[in-house]
């Protein structure tokens, strides 16, 4: 490997990755809904229906902020509450139509700007970036 000019590898790759996902976090529909919001929303996207317990472990947070995370979905007409099937104390949380179309229309945002850059770029480094995602997939644990 070659000598790195600045810094470790590890150091370089963190700060390009942390600068990639700001950048991407960046391009939304909508100022008024918030990141915390939108990675919520974007859980129920990915898992389905889940209580608000589940929710907020999957998201990292206390339960008593992922209820006023979802309250606020709620008001926005972007999830709905239902009873859980086997028990009274809980509810269920899924995505409605709106939160649905909302996600949809943020993934298609943020890869539409992803496009634009990497149109910018040479097929060589198209390529290497192909190699690279493949590798940090698999860094992350999502194989």
């Amino acid at each position: 490997m070659s000598e790195l000019r600045e810094g470790t590898l590890a150091s370089r790759l963190r700060l390009a990755v942390v600068r990639l996902n700001r950048r991407l976090r960046a391009q939304r529909i909508d100022q008024t809904v918030s990141l915390t919001q939108i990675a919520a929303l974007s859980t129920l996207y990915k898992c389905g229906t889940l209580t608000p317990g589940k929710l907020a472990a999957k998201e990292g947070v206390q339960p008593p902020s992922m209820t006023r995370v979802i309250a606020a979905l709620e008001d926005m007409g972007y999830v709905e509450r239902s009873p859980h099937p086997t028990d009274g104390r809980q509810a269920m949380v899924a995505l409605t139509g709106a939160g649905r179309a909302f996600v949809e229309q943020t993934i298609s945002v943020r890869e539409a700007w992803l496009d634009r850059r990497l149109a910018e770029l040479s097929g060589d480094e198209r390529e290497i970036l192909v190699r690279a995602a493949e590798i940090i997939d698999r860094m992350a644990g999502n194989e």
